[in-house]
């Protein structure tokens, strides 16, 4: 049993810290503490792996380990050197370096890499010989490292994932812009569904939302597609450890709720991709897609919720964007009576068109694009006539609260509240928001738009062996195989029938 606490931090999209921290939270972490695009939290070997394994909203976990002042480059080469590198990296191994710079003395985040590159690379010199030195891999490194830098305060970490987080390893072709897959998760769990009702996207491009409803409806680990975490190269790294964390299947379960997904008759190719995903998620027993226009929707399973990602008019584009968005208002009207609508959108005036007045609203990033989120409770009747008879919007958070109890909101939790709802005070530019003032964007300060993006990515899918998938619902599952039978992620100690002796797990896997 690992005892020995330390200090973590699980980076996020900002608008999902709430979430990722009830997530950490379930998973036994202390002391949490969500912040900007990220969550702090304490816990001991056995946390920083199912962080890794189970967070569904975290798209790196990172492992602090030396925080120290520095003013200028030179004094963060001495201090970067002076710290015993032996304890983390080895000369047979790579490193990689991230950095981040918020600070007006360490202007160049390219030159603060390599300020500590070479740091790294002198502290061995000096230890072992002048030839002597661990090498620098810019992708797939054994141990990669990041630097953060705030003002003079620096901070250095492990990064315990490696790829990010988002990419889970089952998607295996994509439509145009893709809705990331840790947004897809957060905006279900932030609508408090858990697979207690039907789940519904009528514009599903390739499949995201369906899958991800999938995966937490029967409990699966997003973790479990991935061929490897950063922390398997580690020197401290408890492979018997993590394996009785990859391979327990205790809070798996079985769907009873129909979860659809349809997509409009001129991108068919959507459907045909969003099957090969749900198939190598091994989730294709739960979902239900069709080729289906949003105008063809006449019926659906009562009392469901539907969350759905229409075009923003950025990347893709219809014909007709205000049509579109009307149509989406009459259908959800019209068929979705009873549901709790998430739409996630861009454009204000695109809102407008779908004439509903949205219960909750608060801004999301997808990608570079500051978004907004929006929930519709779309009740019989007009809006007058249900509060006549006493009818009361509800938000997810509400009934959460009325099902778990309400927390103890902390000071910065009171103050985000304040500015999601364009209230409580100004903003760092000066700048006092008010609500329904969509198009605020300020340029300056710590609420300035974000800029960075992660590139998506295509990695094949992989699991781990089919009989313990078919141990959860008795049958096989369906997923193709490969020429070797494997259908999911070989474990340590596995080699591809006929593969020469010497051979990896890697090597096997890439042949």
């Amino acid at each position: 049993m690992q005892t020995q606490q330390f200090e973590m931090v699980a980076k996020t999209f900002q608008g999902l810290e709430d979430v990722l921290a009830e997530e950490l939270r379930s998973l036994g972490a202390v002391n949490v503490e969500p912040g900007r695009r990220m969550v702090s939290f304490e816990g001991d070997k056995t946390m920083l792996y199912k962080a890794n394994m189970c967070c569904r909203t975290a798209l790196r976990i990172l492992k602090p380990i030396y925080k120290f002042i520095a003013k200028d480059p030179d004094e963060l080469y001495e201090l970067i050197k002076a710290y015993d590198w032996s304890g983390v990296l080895t000369l047979d191994k790579t490193f990689s370096i991230d950095t981040v710079s918020n600070s007006d003395e360490f202007t160049h985040s390219r030159y603060v890499t390599y300020r500590v590159k070479d740091g790294i690379v002198d502290y061995f010199r000096d230890k072992f010989g002048p030839d002597s030195r661990p090498r620098v891999r810019l992708q797939d490194a054994d141990v990669r490292i990041n630097v953060h830098i705030q003002g003079e305060r620096v901070t250095v970490s492990l990064d315990s994932s490696g790829e990010s987080l988002h990419k889970r390893g089952y998607r295996v072709a994509q439509t145009e812009a893709p809705i990331n897959e840790v947004l897809a998760a957060g905006i279900i769990l932030k609508s408090g569904w858990r697979g207690d009702c039907p789940f519904v996207d009528p514009m599903c491009g390739s499949g995201t939302f369906v899958i991800e409803a999938a995966m937490i409806a029967a409990g699966i680990n997003p973790g479990v597609y991935r061929r490897r975490f950063a922390f398997e190269a580690w020197p401290d790294f408890d492979a018997e450890l993590f394996d009785s964390i990859y391979n327990d299947d205790s809070h798996e379960r079985t769907v009873s709720f129909p979860i659809i997904g349809a997509d409009m008759s001129p991108r068919a190719i959507a459907i045909a991709i969003a099957t090969e995903n749900v198939k190598s998620a091994g989730v294709a027993r739960y979902v239900s897609l069709e080729v289906k226009p949003l105008s063809q929707w006449k019926e659906a399973p009562e009392g469901g919720v539907l969350v759905t990602n229409p075009p923003y008019g950025e990347r893709i584009s219809s014909d007709d964007m205000d049509g579109l968005y009307a149509l989406l208002g009459t259908k959800l009207k019209q068929v979705f009576t009873g549901y709790h609508a998430w739409i996630i959108g861009y454009h204000e005036e695109y809102f407008q068109k779908i004439g509903l007045a949205p219960s909750s609203r608060e801004p999301i990033f997808n990608g570079a694009l500051e978004c907004e989120l929006r929930e519709y409770v779309i009740f019989e009747g007009d809006y007058k006539s249900f509060r006549r008879e006493g009818g009361k919007l509800k938000t997810a958070r509400e009934e959460r609260e009325e099902k778990f109890g309400k927390r103890r909101k902390s000071d910065r939790e009171w103050r985000d509240e304040a500015r999601r709802s364009g209230f409580g005070g100004k903003s760092a530019d000066g700048h006092r928001p008010f609500k329904g003032d969509s198009k605020y964007r300020p340029t300056k300060g710590r609420f300035a738009k974000a800029l960075e993006k992660e590139n998506p990515e295509n990695p094949l899918a992989v699991r781990r062996n089919e009989h313990a998938l078919k141990s959860i619902v008795g049958r096989e599952p369906s997923l193709s195989k490969d020429k070797s039978g494997v259908t999911f992620r070989p474990r340590r100690g596995w080699k591809r029938p006929g593969a020469k002796d010497g051979d990896t797990n890697e090597n096997n896997e890439n042949s």
